[in-house]
């Protein structure tokens, strides 16, 4: 695709400003961005040019790709917009604010070092692996939805049901003829 020489300049010397490139899939959006004012169609035809020399990777998710330079697309650009070895894109550059460390807590992230569901490994309230059926079951035999749980257990089949497997359908043998 043929593309000016202002508008590829302008695309690579934000893309090394920025360090990362972002565009919507949408090929007849007539300007890209308010910062770069080149249709959008040519923004993506660079940078898929750009990936297939390994200047770049791309993601793509929910209708937008997603560049980043690669230190090879860094050189590349460095050496097509006459710019010195100090300088760098943003996303190299040290953060300038201090990084906030907050000494972890003794029982963890939660208030009061309390456990997510209230019990430990097993025992009581939620905390184990069989806490959830005995939590609201009543019976000795474990509870919980159609476990047998007691009179209010409302999941479970009737005492006397007993189902059957059989008759018509894939696999089963035909029915047998009556009788001549």
């Amino acid at each position: 695709m043929l593309i000016s020489k202002k508008n590829r300049r302008t695309v690579y010397k934000y893309l090394f400003q920025e360090g990362v490139l972002q565009a919507e899939k949408d090929f007849n959006k007539a300007v890209h961005s308010d910062e770069l004012d080149v249709p959008n169609l040519q923004v993506i035809k660079l940078m898929q040019s750009f990936v297939s020399l390994e200047l770049v990777t791309e993601r793509f998710a929910w209708r937008h790709y997603y560049w980043f330079l690669t230190d090879k697309g860094i050189e590349y650009l460095r050496e097509y917009l006459g710019l010195p070895q100090d300088v760098v894109p943003a996303t190299m550059k040290k953060s300038q604010r201090p990084l906030e460390r907050v000494a972890p807590r003794a029982g963890g992230d939660r208030p009061g070092g309390a456990r997510r569901f209230g019990g430990g490994e097993g025992g009581g309230g939620f905390g184990g692996r069989e806490g959830y059926r005995r939590e609201g079951g009543g019976g000795a035999g474990g509870g919980g939805f159609g476990r047998g749980g007691g009179a209010d257990d409302k999941a479970g089949a009737p005492g006397a049901y007993v189902p059957r497997f059989g008759g018509m359908g894939r696999g089963s043998a035909p029915p047998a003829a009556p009788p001549s």
